[in-house]
């Protein structure tokens, strides 16, 4: 995380969302909660993002000191993540704030793309046709 000027106090709520809010982060540190995986396998695992955003939420998590990145000079070339001890403490929350989206899915009647324990793998529980978007 890059350190701030501004010694102002600041909500610890706020720090805390500033650090894995946004649409992929969540997603990204609960696959890497798993164990190590290479850009390649991350990129499967997060459906619905581009390369790109994946680079960049994949930059601001080492930033923040979430995860780490390991590049080996080798060809082809490989990098690879893995959550830091911070990276880690947030699993837990991550997984009590599944267990209340599920119950709030069932209560609103969604249905879920994801079984938690398939979630982490990247394996879907039902998948959307790509041309159409409809479940099958």
């Amino acid at each position: 995380m890059k350190k701030q000027k501004d010694t102002a106090p600041q909500c610890s709520v706020d720090y805390g969302f500033q650090r894995i809010g946004g649409k992929h982060k969540g997603r990204i540190l609960w696959h890497l909660g798993e164990g190590l995986l290479r850009y390649g396998q991350l990129r499967k695992a997060v459906t619905g993002i581009t390369p790109k955003m994946l680079t960049q939420a994949l930059r601001e998590l080492e930033d923040d000191g979430l995860i780490t990145r390991h590049e080996y000079i080798e060809l082809p070339p490989r990098v690879e993540y893995q959550l830091t001890g911070s990276g880690h403490e947030l699993i837990p929350f991550i997984k009590l704030l599944s267990d209340w989206a599920e119950k709030e899915m069932i209560r609103h009647n969604i249905p879920r793309m994801h079984d938690v324990k398939k979630c982490a793998t990247g394996i879907p529980e039902a998948s959307a046709d790509r041309s159409t978007g409809v479940l099958v």
